[in-house]
């Protein structure tokens, strides 16, 4: 038999030395360190909480459309671009469910002819509103023989190089303006004919384009509207003097009496010798309310901004005129997006915030961004209108820091599809919006300073807690199994 002296002296599992199991300050201060990254992380990290309530905006009533469809992206500004919607007609209006209906913005909202690669061709087209025509023809309506020139594709560049000034009434016989105007129309052009003999002087001529008949001239002076008017001077096409561009429209009254006396401005300046007339233009222009430069292209961009009230309501692009007729089938209103947001605009350092704080908002403030909407000019494709149904939620970030709520950022953030739409009026474009009367709201939670340390001693005294919970498990353990292990010895 074993005495049980000699099995005490027998350790099958020898002590850790002393100086091991001590704590040191090295260590200690380790422990610390890490226990303090650990909190640290959690402590800068953002916590938020979201919620659904009633819209309570303070921006008030009215809410603000930034539009911008174009590629050419303009900082600070909203672009509409139609390839083939001429400035000369395009016209922003807005309306709602309230009864709002404003027609024809201008004041917030420029626009530049464009080329068909989205390229604008020159300064800002039309800085003021269209003059209203209040005299669309004689009151007595006489029957006079054709005194204007019928033109067409064939010899229609002839007539303009060779007369000073061509004035021409590009029209459509199933037009009930163009009906209006044809008798003053004629009466004029025999009047100007009798006072300035084309054989004789040679100053001014005035002619006449069926567009029915002439479509491609009509399309090429970028004609959309019945009946249009519009003022040729020779050598115009080689020149541009100072962005003004000498093909002009007149939007003038249309009796006889008031384009007579527009005629007679026109060549005003011009020496009766025509011959001597030069390229450069040696005449004293002075600004003519019912005349405007005529459009260089047949495309258009919009930029700018409206505001609208807080409830369903649309934004509408359009040609529109209250004196002038439009074919639908040559009206395209194809446009590509470049912006369409609601809302104030958010500063690229107020969007990271937003960012930061809340990743998974910001994503649909611009959803019509980049997008293109194009229809084919054809039979087939005529008289087409696009369609836009946007649903508008808003969300407003704030942060309860220093025991008071503070607004960090709010936003617009919206749906959108779109749909393409026969009809038999004139094609248009329609951003039909509706705003939510909820609103997202994200609270930003900070954490205090005293949380924190609080945090980091609960996380001190729980680790070395478990730690001696653990170690006192591990070690009674080992010693059970010890016992065991003897005693079957034994």
């Amino acid at each position: 038999m074993i005495s049980s002296s000699k099995l005490k002296s027998v350790d099958f599992y020898r002590k850790i030395p002393r100086d091991l199991t001590e704590a040191s300050l090295s260590g200690a201060g380790l422990s610390i360190v890490a226990a303090l990254a650990m909190e640290l992380s959690n402590y800068l990290a953002v916590n938020t909480s979201t919620s659904v309530i009633v819209d309570r905006s303070s921006d008030g009533e009215f809410l603000r459309i930034d539009f911008n469809l174009s590629r050419c992206s303009r900082s600070g500004s909203v672009i509409f671009s139609f390839p083939a919607l001429s400035c000369e007609f395009a016209s922003v209006d807005v309306s709602d469910v309230l009864g709002t209906n404003r027609l024809n913005i201008t004041k917030t909202v420029r626009k530049y002819s464009i080329d068909r690669n989205l390229v604008p061709t020159g300064s800002e087209f039309h800085p003021g509103p269209i003059p209203t025509v209040s005299k669309h023809g004689d009151d007595v309506e006489e029957n006079h023989d054709d005194g204007s020139v019928p033109l067409s594709s064939r010899n229609f560049d002839s007539y303009s190089h060779q007369y000073p000034v061509l004035v021409v009434n590009f029209y459509a016989p199933w037009c009930y303006w163009s009906n209006r105007l044809k008798p003053s129309w004629e009466k004029t052009a025999k009047i100007m004919r009798e006072r300035y003999d084309p054989e004789m002087d040679g100053r001014i001529i005035l002619g006449k384009v069926d567009c029915t008949e002439e479509v491609d001239l009509c399309r090429r002076h970028h004609i959309q509207g019945y009946p249009s008017i519009r003022i040729f001077r020779k050598g115009s096409d080689l020149k541009e003097n100072q962005g003004h561009h000498d093909h002009e429209s007149y939007y003038g009254d249309r009796d006889t009496e008031s384009l007579v006396a527009a005629m007679e401005t026109y060549v005003a300046n011009i020496p009766k010798d025509a011959h001597v007339l030069a390229l450069e233009d040696k005449s004293n222009k002075t600004a003519d309310p019912a005349k405007r430069p005529a459009p260089l292209t047949s495309g258009c961009r919009i930029e700018g901004f409206v505001r609208v009230k807080k409830v369903p309501g649309s934004v509408v692009i359009s040609a529109r005129s209250g004196s002038h007729s439009f074919d639908p089938s040559q009206i395209n209103v194809s446009h590509y997006v470049t912006q369409f947001s609601f809302g104030k605009r958010l500063s690229a350092k107020m969007f990271n915030e937003l960012k930061r704080l809340t990743p998974y908002v910001g994503g649909h403030h611009d959803r019509l961004a980049g997008q293109s909407y194009i229809v084919k000019h054809g039979d087939v494709n005529a008289n087409v209108t696009i369609e836009h149904y946007l649903q508008i939620v808003k969300t407003e970030l704030v942060t309860l820091r220093s025991s008071k709520e503070l607004k960090l950022v709010e936003e617009y953030e919206y749906t959108a599809h779109s749909s393409l739409v026969h009809s038999f009026y004139v094609p248009v474009v329609k951003f039909h919006f509706e705003p939510s009367p909820m609103q997202v709201l994200v609270t930003e939670l900070p954490k205090s300073f005293s949380h924190f340390i609080t945090n980091v001693c609960a996380i001190i005294g729980g680790v070395f807690t478990v730690a001696g919970i653990l170690d006192s498990i591990f070690h009674n353990t080992l010693r059970l199994v010890k016992k065991v292990e003897l005693g079957k010895n034994i």
